[in-house]
């Protein structure tokens, strides 16, 4: 009972003291502010990161394998100067692959841009063109939610036919139904059949809703296939896909007819190596946003212990008298480590609250999601980092001679 009693008592006089030099005790918990805000913002980031990471990943089809002439990713070395000098992928490869490999569920191909896209008055910018056979929805995963996806007729004649993203019916649709509408791409007028359900962002960055999708012979057509020809091929579960990418592999230096001493000269992409540059990412993020957060912590510590040996000086005549009347050591104690604490504790709701503020700003751009867990771990540290640097003010206190104390001036 005389535990809670003293407890309840040392929580006031520590607030009181909070209330009485609030600014003194802002500037003590700046850097516990400090490392509180980066470490939640940085598990705010990385947990968003994880969330969108699936999603994000689903927008590239399951059990798909994409044939390229360039690597994905930037990580490790690079040799981008024997990549330029590869031969570009063919559509012919499309029917080759579909007739030699016994795993292969379908295959499609599709080439991208980036254009502008027109209706009446209205304009659309920086949308992703996607040229595409038939069963491109197929690979990627993708489903209309209205109208239709075009057809292998409309492919093979070279149909002026687009299905359109929910970003784009927005932009250019706002009180229409987009179906039948004719829409501009450059010169030429395509008629819109279908319109895609709403995917969101890819990995919290590119709006994959701004998109628009045509056959690849109207894409040809215009853009022509030079260069940045994408062929997508999926396998019916994961077991097939290992076995169908090495079968994948063989065709394919079968089809660029490569000798047994001859590197590869394509490269078979799969959506995992975004989950090893996603793991890189994060553990960069962790080890700069964890490192600075522990100096900071560590400073903030050593300036609440300054502090509090401030403290416990201004106050030496307060805890004589206090020992006069009966209070004990441990009293004494307890009070100066709850004022510690709440310097911490002061520290860490400002820096949450800021915290909170930076995820909402980051989550415009980028991706980022709060975790209650973090903040929760958050006021632990605070409590820990108040008991650990708060106790040798404290304990020095407990210890005085209250004699001695009484008469200090």
């Amino acid at each position: 009972m005389r535990f809670l009693n003293s407890f309840s008592e040392g929580a006031k006089i520590a607030l009181i003291a909070l209330k009485t030099n609030k600014i003194r005790s802002t500037l003590t918990a700046l850097c516990i502010i400090i490392g509180i805000t980066m470490v939640t913002v940085v598990d705010s980031v990385t947990t968003g990161m994880d969330i969108t990471f699936e999603k994000s990943m689903s927008m590239l089809g399951q059990n798909v394998v994409y044939v390229e002439k360039w690597p994905w990713g930037m990580g490790g070395e690079y040799k981008w100067w024997e990549y330029r000098n590869r031969k570009e992928m063919d559509l012919q490869y499309v029917d080759q692959i579909s007739e030699y490999s016994d795993y292969a569920k379908s295959v499609a191909a599709s080439a991208s841009r980036g254009v502008s896209v027109r209706y009446k008055e209205k304009s659309a910018e920086s949308v992703g063109l996607d040229g595409a056979t038939a069963n491109y929805l197929e690979i990627q995963g993708l489903n209309i939610d209205e109208g239709r996806m075009y057809v292998e007729q409309e492919v093979r004649s070279g149909s002026n036919v687009a299905v359109i993203g929910k970003t784009l019916q927005e932009s250019l649709f706002e009180f229409e139904r987009p179906l039948g509408k004719q829409i501009r791409l450059g010169s030429k007028r395509f008629t819109v059949v279908g319109v895609l359900e709403k995917q969101g962002k890819f990995m919290g960055l590119e709006d994959t809703d701004n998109r628009i999708i045509i056959p690849i012979s109207a894409y040809q057509n215009i853009y022509g296939l030079r260069s940045g020809l994408q062929i997508g091929v999926k396998f019916d579960d994961q077991e097939s896909l290992v076995e169908g990418e090495y079968e994948l592999e063989g065709i394919m230096r079968r089809i660029r007819q490569l000798d047994a001493t001859e590197d590869n000269d394509f490269s078979l992409n799969k959506p995992e190596a975004f989950k090893q540059q996603l793991a890189g990412m994060k553990a960069g993020i962790y080890a700069v946003g964890f490192i600075l957060s522990g100096l900071s912590l560590l400073i903030g510590g050593i300036g609440v212990m300054n502090i509090m040996f401030v403290s416990v000086r201004e106050r030496t005549k307060e805890i004589g008298i206090r020992k006069a009347v009966g209070a004990k050591s441990w009293e004494i104690l307890l009070q100066f480590l709850l004022e510690a604490i709440a310097i911490c504790l002061l520290g860490g709701v400002i820096g949450v609250a800021l915290a909170a503020g930076l995820t909402i700003l980051i989550n415009q751009a980028f991706v980022a999601v709060m975790n209650v867990s973090v903040v929760m771990l958050g006021f632990s540290i605070c409590t820990a980092v108040g008991v650990l640097f708060g106790f040798i003010p404290a304990y020095r206190a407990a210890k005085s001679d209250p004699i001695e104390s009484l008469r200090f001036e």
